[in-house]
């Protein structure tokens, strides 16, 4: 196969949807990883991948990774795992059923399904948990004013160390002349 189109050519693209792009050709014309190694000038490792997620999410869908953080829910992410680990299927099987774009996906998947099994794929609560509902008791009069005489103290406390601060500051000026 001849890729020696880019090698002396003036693209100059990182690897973004246009080097997927010519990528995505490069793999439909059966180029393998050396091939799209050499080709595109990326290290063997990406190459690899990138044919691995073509092979399992096609073209279209290749050329516009990293656009959108694809997300899975709970009963694909399960379902892939119990095929892998349990069904024997390999990631690149189990990558194809799913539509699943990384390897690296599936083994977290997996090791987070060995350490806490099927509830540790379940996505985790979002936001602060909620506070125990009505046990707050309505302050008194006494402990509003004790707050207030506290934040009243702290707040004279840092004016008083702001004023300090600025004096020393003053007085290091006229020593440097």
């Amino acid at each position: 196969m001849e890729v020696r189109f880019l090698m002396g050519s003036n693209y100059s693209f990182s690897h973004g949807k246009d080097m997927r792009r010519v990528a995505s050709e490069l793999i439909e014309r059966h180029a393998g990883w050396v091939t799209l190694s050499r080709g595109l000038a990326i290290p063997e490792t990406t190459a690899k991948n990138w044919i691995r997620s073509y092979r399992a999410v096609g073209s279209e869908a290749f050329i516009n990774m990293g656009d959108v953080k694809r997300t899975y829910d709970y009963e694909t992410m399960l379902a892939a795992v119990l095929d892998h680990v349990e069904g024997g299927m390999t990631r690149q099987e189990v990558m194809c059923k799913y539509k699943i774009a990384s390897k690296t996906s599936i083994d977290t998947w997996v090791r987070d399904y060995r350490r806490g099994g099927p509830d540790a794929l379940k996505p985790a609560p979002k936001g602060r948990p909620p506070g125990p509902q009505g046990t707050a008791k309505p302050k008194t009069r006494e402990q509003e004013l004790d707050e207030e005489n506290r934040r009243l103290r702290a707040e004279v406390a840092y004016l008083k160390k702001l004023r300090a601060l600025e004096a020393a500051k003053r007085a290091r000026g006229r020593n440097a002349r």
